[in-house]
């Protein structure tokens, strides 16, 4: 699938503030964002194996559009996880090298969190709080869950990522209120999947990458970037350790940030 460059769908403008680099890839689609002056900017890209490769290519893409250099950015955000071993690895890897090589903070971003915040904006008539549940396939009859809740302008975790059985995520999630269920498990599972069915769905995600800038430039806004070395990927199945690409990458990613 070719690269695209997404219109802005924003349920409320971006607001000012720092000139911000989100970028996720812990699903098949690689989504990037740019808030800096003159923005925002977006993109979405093949992801899986090949973002690993492209990237930085694609970073520096948007920069060049935007007509601004790596050092303009001040706080960088990526997709922590939950999802795909490799992508969270290498966004965390490139992240990092950035985040050293310019001594800027990181923003660690809820991956399931930018499924409810697509979610949000593609239910943006509804004008009070908003309760979403995710569920996004994990493979193997599994789901990665969360369930959050918008109100006051934030979001707030009520149930933190979680990797369960199709049975088990019925059950957990059979009497618990929510507005909107989202995530591909439910496209991915369907009817295996037995969560309530009066309940409305979003089932297709519109602007993942949109999703994440705005949460990036909301955590930009909040103070809550942590030092580059602190940051982690967030795993629910055993834990890895970088391949040796993999450190090569967050090296080469320290370099073009020095350079």
């Amino acid at each position: 699938m070719p690269d695209e460059t997404v219109p802005e769908v924003l349920p409320n403008p971006l607001p000012p503030g720092p000139c911000v680099l989100a970028f996720d890839t812990s699903t098949e689609r690689l989504a990037l964002g740019l808030q800096g002056p003159g923005g925002p900017w977006t993109l979405l890209a093949d992801g899986g194996a090949a973002a690993s490769a492209t990237l930085l290519p694609h970073i520096h893409a948007l920069l060049a559009q935007a007509r601004l250099r790596m050092a303009d950015v001040e706080a960088i955000a990526f997709g922590r996880g939950p999802g795909a071993f490799t992508g969270l690895r290498t966004a965390c890897a490139v992240a990092q090298g950035l985040g050293l090589g310019l001594a800027r903070p990181l923003l660690p971003i809820d991956s399931l969190l930018i499924v409810a915040e697509d979610a949000r904006a593609q239910a943006a008539s509804h004008g009070g709080p908003l309760e979403v549940g995710v569920a996004m396939d994990a493979r193997m009859d599994e789901a990665y869950a969360g369930r959050y809740r918008w109100q006051d302008g934030r979001w707030r975790v009520l149930q933190a990522p979680m990797l369960v059985s199709l049975p088990a995520l019925a059950e957990a999630w059979a009497d618990e209120p929510r507005q909107l269920l989202a995530g591909s498990a439910l496209a991915a599972f369907g009817p295996r999947l037995a969560l309530p069915a009066a309940c409305p769905r979003v089932a297709t995600e519109r602007d993942r990458a949109g999703a994440l800038l705005r949460l990036a430039v909301q955590a930009a806004l909040a103070g809550d970037g942590v030092d580059a070395a602190a940051a982690l990927p967030l795993y629910l199945r055993d834990k890895v350790a970088l391949t040796t690409h993999e450190r090569d990458l967050a090296r080469a990613a320290a370099a073009a940030a020095a350079a």
